[in-house]
């Protein structure tokens, strides 16, 4: 079988990397000429673990090609998958410029049956558009007769774990129209049924539904947690043995509920304004979602403010040094970071930034230019620093040598976004600590 995917970004590249592990033959479509010849080089323009030796393997082995032409080769392929962005507008909903854009491709050059499928997350609805547009477009041609399907499958991707997630799903959603695409998506995905993958099929309204539901369910949940870790501080509780005692009932499990400093990426931020907006144009008011939001903007708050009321309100000329710039670990990610927030608020303040982060080095330069100071390591962005401010929870953040990190800061004070360290252990090495929802 052989496929196509239109967007080389996040879920793209990895959904066309990772079918061509499973044998099948996929063309990755980028209208971005200079990406697609890296590509063809083994550069590979995101980082997510393993991924650039599995796009190399399968470049090597002939089943995974790269073009810019979706033209070309639209009649060798049986489905196309849109995996292209869609942004939010200023107002909160997806621009499905881009999807749309492909859909007129596909109407402009087909002459044969094919599936085309929504891999971009998307409002309800879209595949309709799809489906006109590329109707449109056929007719335009005097190609009316010519037969095709629309599907939806959306991806449910984590960045940092994103091929383990494709290869070894939860579930695979498919939301189809007519038995003649049921049939082609069920022989592209048989590789997984064979593993007993759990392949689950809905109309197409359904599974546009399901992602966004999904992450708005995953969204709220942190935010829960912050706002009940929040309350922990107040009444003298700790969040974490109260995660712990509502995690351990099997009606609502441990995921997710942890405390944090906010949530960002390029999922839930998006996905819950898109929702929210999808209802407002339908006179609908998404009450939890629009609570759920307003938490997670003033979470990312909550380490700037513990950090000021510590230093009465005056951090001018003090030196901070932040661990963790990218949104979360094992992705170089910045979009809607809580970094990106508190290191905004520090230097408005006065506040000078030495960060460091083991992979979104490169890409905090895009976002804040010569604003901060690039630290080598954890142990340089401590030098003569004021506070530490730890953000996102990388592995080798778990167990530095605190005693070297005492003697080269100027006062020993930890503010612990995600609780991964000891307040005891860490008072007992003569820093001060704070963390999230304890007190």
């Amino acid at each position: 079988m052989k496929i196509a995917i239109v967007g080389t970004g996040y879920v793209g590249l990895v959904t066309g990397t990772c079918f061509a592990e499973m044998g099948t033959d996929v063309y990755c479509v980028d209208i971005d000429q200079k990406k697609i010849e890296n590509l063809k080089n083994g550069i590979i323009p995101i980082f997510e673990p393993g991924l650039d030796e599995m796009v190399e393997r399968n470049y090597k082995a002939g089943r995974l090609h790269f073009t810019t032409d979706l033209s070309s080769i639209l009649n060798d392929v049986n489905i196309v998958f849109s995996a292209v962005g869609t942004p939010p507008d200023e107002d909160g909903s997806a621009d499905l410029k881009y999807v749309l854009d492909v859909a007129r491709t596909v109407g402009k050059n087909l002459n044969k049956y094919m599936v085309i499928v929504t891999k971009s997350t998307v409002p309800v609805g879209t595949a309709r558009l799809v489906k006109k547009a590329i109707q449109e477009e056929l007719d335009k041609r005097g190609k009316s007769d010519i037969k095709f399907d629309v599907a939806s499958n959306p991806e449910f991707l984590k960045e940092g774990a994103a091929i383990t997630d494709f290869m070894q799903p939860d579930r695979v959603v498919v939301g189809v129209e007519s038995e003649e695409a049921k049939l082609l998506m069920e022989k592209l995905y048989k590789p997984f049924t064979l593993n007993n993958y759990r392949i689950i099929y809905t109309d197409i309204p359904s599974a546009e539904m399901t992602k966004y539901a999904a992450n708005a369910m995953l969204a709220t949940r942190i935010s829960f947690m912050n706002d009940i870790a929040n309350l922990c501080e107040i009444v003298g509780a700790d969040v974490n043995m109260v995660r712990k005692g509502i995690g351990a009932d099997a009606r609502i499990g441990s995921k997710f509920l942890y405390a944090g400093c906010g949530y960002g990426g390029s999922c839930f931020p998006k996905d819950v304004k898109a929702l929210i907006k999808t209802a407002k144009n339908l006179g609908h008011d998404m009450q939890i979602l629009e609570a759920v939001e307003r938490v997670n903007d003033k979470q990312k708050h909550i380490l700037f403010d513990k950090l000021m009321k510590y230093y009465n309100g005056d951090i001018k000329g003090k030196t901070i040094a932040v661990w963790g710039l990218a949104f979360k670990p094992k992705t170089d990610d910045m979009r809607e970071a809580p970094s990106l927030v508190l290191i905004d608020q520090i230097i408005k303040a006065g506040g000078k930034v030495r960060a460091y982060d083991p992979v979104a080095m490169n890409e905090a330069q895009h976002h804040l230019g010569d604003s901060i100071i690039y630290a080598k390591d954890i142990y340089d962005a401590t030098l003569d620093a004021d506070a530490i401010l730890m953000v996102t929870e990388w592995n080798e953040f778990r167990l530095p040598t605190w005693e070297v990190i005492k003697k080269t800061m100027n006062r020993p004070v930890v503010f612990d976004g995600r609780n991964i360290y000891n307040k005891q252990e860490m008072e007992e090495n003569g820093f001060d600590y704070f963390g999230i929802g304890i007190q």
